[in-house]
């Protein structure tokens, strides 16, 4: 899915018609060279699990990234490449601006002839199989060298990418925070490659309990909480029929248990009109961004703004900057959940004073006019302070927390946001453990099923249950392990 010629792909499948003139589309995407450069490059990481979905893993990090940062997994579409995705699509910039790793899964035409993530397939997309489960090596992969917060782990996708997003948030409500679904399909909306032509391109005719229980059918058992999802849409999109936003809409609003009617409505730049869909509480669970006029690929704006980003190219359409609202949807501008509608401004001098193996103590300078002050974890209120001292308690230790603060009105408006700090719980560090499988399996670092051996916690597979294979295993946190065979 990424255009023209992936419908005559599927065509082909369908009715057994050649590719001809479509052809040329088939090209392989050249990777990047492996590279051992410093953060804030875009490299190759090899060697990070099983891979049993045959991907290629590439992230990019800005320079001194502390602990504790969020994560986010950003997957390109059909003809397109990891460096491909990062040149155009804006992530670069906010990982810069705002302190995220990116990490970038490619595919290939060795498991697809267009590069495209397989969507579609019920042997690669769902838990723990196939490309699913190598993107969550990967993503432990990164956890562990990066110390980033699970509770702050993102997907994003383009169109294949997009579909496979949706899948990804299916498969892993317990790993994933957020997402969002660019130009792409509702999850396992097709579970063979012959189905998927009748998703791109039509209605389903699906209720929204209908497509929330392919959501919940993917994880039988899991009660939440549930990922916040955002579906950007071009409504001139002949690709990707432009019910599928409303279908993802669907979706996601029956899994929060929500109904279909926005809650609020907002026009923004470049012809897109935002529609925010919020949870019992009052916060936003699920965002639907529909673009006027746009043909099928990600939104795009170039440009030195705030809220610019990208660059133009093939499906890299200049509309909107659909990275920087994604971001600040899931809120990785450190703001989260408490951007307020107040006139205070943000307070002043915020300052971690000290952390134990539990707890973090902050002190800020004071508002005039503030009746009390929020205190916002990882974008989530985690109290109030009358004063302008507060201490957060009951934390994991050797954990990095980021905290915001803004002031509050003698009316309860909330104001600006204070700029994030980030607090690390005392703690040991993470100990590494290396051993050949067997010995993994009878320390209780691992287990064994069907003949092969799986770290505990993240089930990476580490082959043969045997004395001949040896691994090193990171406990990144109690009773989690993850392979560590590059370095600890």
């Amino acid at each position: 899915m990424l255009h023209s010629t992936w419908r005559g792909y599927f065509r082909r499948v369908a009715l057994a018609a050649a590719l001809g003139a479509f052809a040329a589309c088939l090209t392989a995407v050249t990777p990047l060279a492996p590279s051992a450069t410093a953060a804030g490059t875009l490299q190759q990481v090899t060697g990070f699990g099983s891979n049993p979905g045959n991907l290629a893993m590439y992230e990019y990090a800005p320079a001194e990234l502390p602990a504790g940062a969020p994560l986010v997994v950003a997957l390109h579409g059909c003809t397109q490449s990891a460096s491909d995705y990062h040149t155009h699509s804006g992530w670069q910039k906010f990982a810069d601006q705002w302190g995220f790793a990116v990490v970038y899964p490619q595919t290939g035409p060795a498991n697809n002839s267009l590069s495209c993530f397989s969507w579609f397939d019920s042997t690669k997309d769902t838990r723990g199989r196939g490309e699913a489960a190598s993107i969550m090596q990967m993503v432990d992969t990164a956890v562990a060298q990066y110390g980033s917060d699970r509770g702050r782990i993102f997907v994003t996708g383009l169109s294949a990418g997009g579909g496979m997003t949706a899948d990804l948030l299916a498969d892993y409500p317990d790993v994933f925070a957020g997402g969002a679904v660019d130009s792409g399909i509702p999850a396992q909306c097709a579970t063979t490659q012959t189905a998927a032509s009748g998703c791109q391109y039509g209605n389903q005719n699906l209720s929204p309990k209908q497509w929330g229980d392919k959501v919940r059918n993917s994880y039988p058992g899991y009660s939440g909480p549930w990922p916040r999802v955002a579906v950007w849409q071009g409504s001139s999109d002949t690709t990707v029929a432009p019910v599928n936003g409303t279908e993802l809409r669907d979706q996601w609003t029956d899994v929060w248990g929500i109904g279909q009617t926005a809650s609020s409505t907002r026009n923004l730049t470049g012809g897109t009109t935002e529609s925010i869909y919020d949870d019992g509480t009052g916060k936003p669970a699920v965002a639907l961004f529909s673009v006027s006029g746009m043909a099928h690929g990600l939104a795009v704006n170039p440009g030195s703004g705030a809220d610019q980003c990208g660059s133009t190219g093939t499906y890299y359409l200049n509309h909107i900057c659909s990275s920087y609202h994604t971001a600040k949807f899931w809120g990785l501008d450190g703001r989260g959940d408490q951007d307020g509608t107040g006139s205070l401004p943000a307070p002043p001098g915020l300052t971690v004073t000290g952390t134990t193996g539990t707890g973090a103590s902050l002190s800020w300078n004071s508002v005039s006019g503030a009746a009390l002050y929020n205190v916002y974890r990882n974008g989530t209120k985690a109290g109030s302070a009358t004063g302008t001292t507060y201490t957060d308690t009951g934390l994991a230790p050797g954990t990095s927390y980021s905290y915001t603060v803004a002031a509050v009105d003698s009316s309860g408006a909330v104001g600006a946001s204070s700029a994030p700090v980030t607090a690390t719980t005392a703690g040991t560090a993470p100990r590494c453990y290396t051993a050949n499988n067997y010995n993994h399996v009878q320390a209780g670092r691992a287990h064994q099923s069907g003949g092969y051996t799986y770290a505990n916690g993240s089930d990476q597979n580490m082959g043969l249950y045997n004395v001949a294979v040896t691994h090193t295993l990171k406990e990144t946190s109690p009773g989690y392990f993850v392979i560590a065979d590059s370095g600890c």
